[in-house]
């Protein structure tokens, strides 16, 4: 056995001492920190994978804008709470530039990133039928959703997707919708992590079914037009951005600033409820909330009482972002390519020296590269990887944390630097030597 460029014992105890016991379980945030605390101690640089942080520069129209807005006294003043006009209207024509679906700007209500976004969307779903109870994660996913829902103390369901694309999808989406417990679908599209991109026909599908159960389909689009199997920059052309927007009136699309602009760090998105949607009225939210339709419920009760608004300069910043790429001057998609260039890359590397991509295929063609990729090695289960990776000074999260049933990790690209391609293979070969097939 070939030493492992960290100590083993020095993994190990630090795993101990945060009180890990099932490291195939561990957070994103503890996997981290178990990077951290090791490199820190060893003076071993660490090839950090588990964190979905942007490594680009924030988009400068973002930037100052926000500025200007700051040095004019805005800091001063409350947000309205269903947003600033500019950044309404902004959303609205993104959405149909980008995504060829026409949603009011009454409906682009902005949020504290889509993660507070994805929160008062529960809320808001899972009080509007008191029948249904019930999330239904179509998975993998983002793992914090799931806490959001153990937060608000809502049940949810889940399934593993791997198994049921393209035709297989429908009889497996109904057999938990017919159930009639269901108020709501959750998926991102790009999926992270496994970076499979639904297609229009299992969009309709989820659509279709959506309609006939009464659900509310919450769309994710965190990683917005990164299948970069396709040209999704232009805008007011197609193709567009595939959507179930589309096929279904119950929809909530998610939009985040934090990938597509690199702008994670000031907590901006756009919450895009469907026209139709917007303005329903539950009997179970009208009775609990003086008879306000499902939009306003949304903002004014569920958002006011989270956080009484969203970032007034922040949403200065998202307008001027989202205009910029309406108006062509900003081509946020070219900007975030180098993410697909790197997971090229690392899968070439990881590839070579024994690793297998997990969620291989999307539709019998090979999956895209982007912001995420999954990675196994034979005979070795998630939890087994996840820490043997840790001795070589490569740190991800487990699959099985993501709400896959597959053995492997989630990949990020976003911290990659180009010295460490050579870096990656050299303790790779090491990793495939002491770790025969």
């Amino acid at each position: 056995m070939k030493p492992t460029p960290i100590s083993k014992q020095l993994i190990d105890v630090a795993i101990s001492d945060f009180g890990i016991q099932d490291f195939a379980k561990a957070t994103i945030r503890e996997v981290k920190s178990i990077a951290a605390f090791a490199e820190k101690e060893s003076g071993v640089e660490f090839i950090k994978m588990e964190m979905g942080i942007p490594g680009l520069p924030a988009a400068k129209d973002g930037v100052e804008a926000q500025i200007n807005a700051l040095k004019n006294g805005i800091a001063n003043s409350y947000p309205d709470i269903q947003g600033y006009p500019e950044l309404k209207k902004q959303a609205s024509r993104f959405v149909k530039a980008f995504i060829g679906v026409d949603i009011a700007p009454e409906g682009c209500v902005p949020v504290c990133g889509s993660m507070q976004g994805t929160f008062a969307s529960f809320l808001t779903c899972s009080q509007a039928d008191r029948k249904k109870d019930t999330v239904l994660f179509i998975d993998p996913g983002f793992p914090v959703q799931k806490m959001q829902l153990q937060v608000q103390g809502v049940k949810y369901e889940t399934f593993d997707v791997y198994d049921f694309r393209g035709e297989k999808l429908g009889p497996k989406l109904l057999s938990y919708l017919e159930k009639g417990n269901i108020c709501a679908i959750v998926y991102s599209n790009p999926n992270n992590p496994a970076w499979i991109c639904l297609s229009e026909e299992e969009l309709q599908t989820i659509g279709a079914l959506a309609t006939k159960y009464d659900a509310i389909v919450m769309e994710d689009l965190a990683y917005f037009a990164m299948d970069f199997r396709k040209d999704l920059s232009t805008p007011f052309q197609p193709p567009y951005q595939p959507t179930v927007a589309r096929y279904t009136d119950n929809y909530i699309l998610l939009i985040s600033g934090s990938k597509a602009f690199s702008y994670a760090g000031e907590r901006i998105g756009v919450t895009c409820i469907g026209n139709k949607l917007f303005h329903r009225h539950f009997p179970d939210l009208a009775a609990r909330y003086e008879g306000l339709p499902f939009g306003l419920v949304f903002s004014t009760r569920m958002l006011y009482a989270l956080s009484s608004g969203t970032s007034h300069s922040a949403q200065y910043a998202m307008a001027a972002m989202l205009e910029a790429a309406v108006e062509g001057r900003y081509d946020f998609r070219k900007e975030v390519s180098v993410y697909g260039q790197r997971a090229h890359k690392l899968k070439e590397i990881f590839c070579r020296h024994g690793f297998h991509v997990v969620y291989d295929t999307d539709l019998g063609e090979p999956i895209a590269d982007g912001f995420y990729f999954t990675i196994g090695y034979p005979g070795m289960t998630s939890g087994q990887l996840a820490h043997e990776l840790m001795y070589y000074g490569v740190s991800a999260i487990c699959l099985i944390t993501t709400g896959s049933h597959q053995e492997g990790l989630r990949v990020c690209t976003s911290f990659i630097r180009d010295n460490q391609y050579q870096l990656l293979d050299e303790r790779m070969a090491v990793f495939q030597e002491n770790n025969p097939r």
